[in-house]
């Protein structure tokens, strides 16, 4: 590799990604376990209220997650038996199934929430300025949606 590579600032800013990400979910998990929640349980239950009827088809909820069908299945099991999301059965298509946000869920949330953008606002958002913050979601749309096309599977 010549040292042009190396110092390449490509190589930088997805070094700097990484470990900005590393480090926001370093300190973004002790408060999702305060709340008996993973960070894989808050980001189904958030995408599940931020969906159209607050439900998804598995499919979807996989695709936006970029979990294999086996990974969310897992996660909506443990959720479902927590009481905070169930089931039902697509009409149009007998062979798939939504997972739908349960009232309980939805309490749950609002109930979570607040501590957990507490922390998203100490460690992540509040460290940039407004412009910073729109810039930064901007061009983090451009690239999600080049990486991850299905990241809004489902929605309308």
């Amino acid at each position: 590799m010549t040292p042009d590579l190396i110092d390449d600032p490509r190589l930088t800013a997805m070094g700097l990604l990484i470990e900005a990400h590393q480090g926001l979910m370093t300190r973004l998990d002790p408060v999702h376990a305060a709340h008996g929640l993973s960070g894989s349980d808050f980001d189904t239950l958030i995408r599940l209220a931020r969906s159209p009827g607050r439900r998804l088809r598995m499919t979807d909820l996989a695709a936006q997650t970029s979990m294999s069908t086996s990974g969310i299945t897992r996660i909506v099991d443990r959720l479902e038996r927590a009481g905070l999301i169930c089931r039902t059965r697509c009409s149009a298509d007998r062979r798939s199934c939504f997972a739908v946000l349960a009232d309980v869920g939805a309490q749950r949330l609002a109930a979570d929430a607040p501590d957990i953008v507490a922390a998203i606002e100490r460690w992540f958002t509040g460290l940039l300025t407004s412009e910073q913050h729109d810039a930064f979601i901007a061009a983090l749309h451009i690239v999600r949606d080049a990486v991850h096309p299905d990241a809004t599977a489902g929605a309308l």
